[in-house]
């Protein structure tokens, strides 16, 4: 009897020992439900700050950002992705969409509407400071050809992609070319994926110099990247790749995104036209050729930036593509009359016949203060013809 009561409490205290640890592990597996809930369900999506501050926003007509509706970390099609079906920025008549009045000019125009979206895999992010750019079809005599998705090493610190889009007016397609820029415009409501769910950018954001990933719409090596973090967005089933016409994306542009469109910005680099030019000149990338499944959706080499890539205000008239002049906008003020003020203090010796036009609106104050204005005794007179 006194030997069971001594084993009685090393019996009791084994018990203990094991309730404790199935309790502490089963505490552990609900905080991590519960971090993962949140990160799923918080509805401050560190992303949002991609939008530019609008005061008379809608936040009603932006699609939804959070959903638990997916639970893979590292997706890699670009069906993970949530676009704005229908929402207060649409335009609800039954009259085609026209693009013209958002202030831009097509760089390229086309009579019939670009092929669906094709689905592909994105590579795996080449390490930290590298933004991707989604796929998209562009034109040329041939026909419709993919430009293929790239990762693309950001020019600036705090620069973010707005991709272009194809976009119906004045009763044909016209593509606008995407943007570098502080935040996300207009790119037509076009779920490009990995992110780019058709308003603002979901698969990332800039803090305190470096980009920080969204695992659940990117894929992502946690062993080369490290800033990362999850939030799940809405996966939808839209591949419409052009706003407005017959079957087109009917969606007009936010304020926040007007604000981005007028924010000062820089036009695809150099690399990036090389990219696009390359699959211009590769006919398997042709939908005569590859009917809509292009055999490069992407490029596993990730594009490095250009070098001093600066963005500049683009200009305020409607009409004039951001892209095409705004560096050239810039010098037009330098040519000024500097030489006039130089020619006032030498006159004399040289200026006979051609001087008198530019001396005459300068000198004429500051000759009545020393000479006569009309003795002809000094060899004066010669200022003086000009009047």
């Amino acid at each position: 009897m006194n030997r069971l009561i001594r084993i009685s409490p090393i019996a009791l205290l084994a018990l203990a020992v094991a309730l404790s640890t199935a309790a502490c592990k089963s505490k552990q597996d609900q905080n991590q439900s519960q971090n993962a809930a949140t990160s799923s369900t918080d509805s401050a999506d560190p992303a949002s700050a991609n939008l530019a501050p609008a005061s008379s926003t809608d936040q009603s007509s932006t699609a939804p950002s959070g959903s638990a509706a997916s639970s893979d970390t590292q997706p890699a099609t670009s069906t993970s992705s949530s676009a704005p079906a229908s929402d207060t920025s649409s335009d609800s008549s039954s009259a085609p969409v026209d693009d013209a009045s958002y202030g831009e000019t097509a760089t390229v125009t086309a009579p019939q509407p670009p092929p669906a979206l094709p689905q592909y895999q994105q590579p795996a992010d080449p390490g930290d400071g590298y933004i991707w750019t989604p796929g998209y079809w562009n034109y040329a005599a041939a026909g419709y050809y993919w430009v293929p998705g790239v990762w693309v090493q950001a020019p600036y610190t705090g620069a973010l992609w707005t991709p272009g889009y194809w976009g119906y007016t004045g009763g044909h397609y016209g593509f606008f070319h995407g943007y570098w820029g502080p935040h996300i415009g207009f790119y037509g409501g076009v779920n490009y994926g990995f992110g780019y769910i058709g308003v603002g950018y979901q698969g990332g954001y800039w803090n305190s110099g470096h980009f920080f990933y969204n695992r659940t719409v990117n894929n992502i090596n946690v062993n080369v990247v490290h800033n990362v973090y999850e939030y799940h967005v809405n996966e939808p089933s839209v591949h419409v790749s052009f706003n407005g016409g017959p079957g087109g994306i009917r969606v007009r542009p936010r304020p926040a995104e007007l604000v981005a469109f007028h924010e000062p910005h820089a036009a695809p680099m150099r690399t990036q036209i090389e990219v696009e030019h390359n699959a211009s000149t590769n006919r398997a990338q042709f939908v005569s050729e590859n009917h809509g499944h292009p055999q490069s959706a992407v490029i596993e080499k990730p594009v490095m930036a250009d070098h001093d890539v600066h963005p500049v205000a683009p200009p305020a008239a409607h009409g004039i593509a951001p892209e095409a002049h705004p560096m050239e906008a810039r010098p037009a003020p330098r040519p000024e009359e500097h030489p006039t003020p130089h020619a006032e203090a030498h006159p004399a010796p040289h200026p006979q016949e051609h001087p008198a036009p530019h001396a005459a609106p300068h000198p004429a104050p500051h000759a009545e203060s020393h000479p006569a204005p009309h003795p002809a005794a000094k060899p004066k007179p010669e200022d003086q013809h000009p009047r």
